[in-house]
């Protein structure tokens, strides 16, 4: 009579990297789930049966190991709960041959065998961990390279004075990568930029703007909800003069370049500052406290900066 055939405990890990089409119905994590499960029915009859456990992890890049499936993967890996780990790619488990190869100590350790439904090998032999490293070093390179040519063309967009993300500042919204006025809020700018240079403290100017009901710009949390904005602050205020974005230009990392903020000279809404408010915005505005000991040492006190 023929011995019983063993069970091998299967599990499959599914990840993508954007949560970008996660809310369909039938998605990404869903398609590889699906190629995973007919491998293991596939090899029914060497006694693989699949876990009813989950790993998925969508929105997670494969050149991190800080993902919650994972983590949970490799947890149920070390309490000897898996005998194979089902991947649609090589590259869904790991992107990073450093990451890729403690994972693998790991599974060797425990007796854990990795298939994978579209490469396969078999990670016992020398052949199979030649052929795996091979593939891993490809994905590696590739996702090295796509970062490269991201950070490349974030630079030359910025460079051209496209808007690339971030916080969009007080006085503009964005409309295909570019910074277009919003009118209402410009003309909040231009008040703050001119009652700096009466005022010459952002101190007062804080307390004045507040006193009349004035708020930041109105931004969408990541709750996803719309706030309506906050009460100024002298940091704020400080960060608005020093901005030079206001006088058309982008910033990339330490430099500057001109940007397509530029206004019409019947539309301007601060970005073409006067000189008297570039006087201002190129150094660090005085304070009151600072007015008033310039003024006990027969000093101008005119709100002027270092240029």
């Amino acid at each position: 009579m023929a011995g019983k055939t063993k069970c091998v405990r299967c599990v499959v890990y599914t990840r993508k990297s954007s949560e970008e089409g996660l809310e369909q119905e039938f998605n990404s994590l869903d398609a590889q789930r699906e190629a995973g499960e007919a491998y293991i029915r596939s090899q029914k009859h060497e006694g693989w049966v699949l876990l009813p456990d989950r790993y998925d992890d969508g929105g997670y890049s494969g050149g991190s190991m800080d993902r919650p499936g994972l983590r949970r993967l490799l947890d149920d890996v070390k309490t000897d709960k898996i005998d194979v780990v089902v991947v649609y790619k090589v590259d869904r488990l790991s992107r990073s041959l450093g990451d890729f190869a403690q994972i693998i100590d790991l599974f060797d350790k425990h007796g854990v065998s990795f298939v994978s439904v579209t490469q396969q090998f078999n990670t016992t032999t020398s052949m199979g961990r030649l052929t795996l490293n091979i593939l891993l070093s490809f994905a590696q390179f590739e996702r090295e390279v796509t970062g490269e040519r991201i950070r490349d063309k974030i630079a030359l967009s910025k460079k051209k004075g496209m808007w690339m993300g971030g916080h969009v500042p007080l006085g503009y919204d964005v409309a295909n990568r570019k910074l277009v006025p919003n009118e209402l809020e410009a003309a909040l700018v231009r008040r703050i930029f001119n009652r700096f240079v009466r005022l010459g403290s952002t101190t007062l100017l804080c307390k004045e703007l507040n006193e009349q009901g004035f708020r930041t710009k109105r931004r969408r949390g990541r709750d996803g909800r719309m706030n309506n904005g906050f009460p100024f602050t002298k940091t704020t205020i400080y960060k608005i003069l020093k901005n030079r974005l206001y006088l058309g230009e982008i910033r990339h990392k330490d430099k500057w370049y001109p940007g397509n903020t530029r206004p019409s000279s019947t539309r301007t809404c601060g970005t073409r500052p006067r000189r008297s408010w570039r006087r201002t915005a190129a150094g660090a505005p005085p304070t009151a406290g600072a007015r008033r000991r310039r003024r006990s040492r027969g000093c101008s006190t005119a709100p002027t900066a270092r240029r």
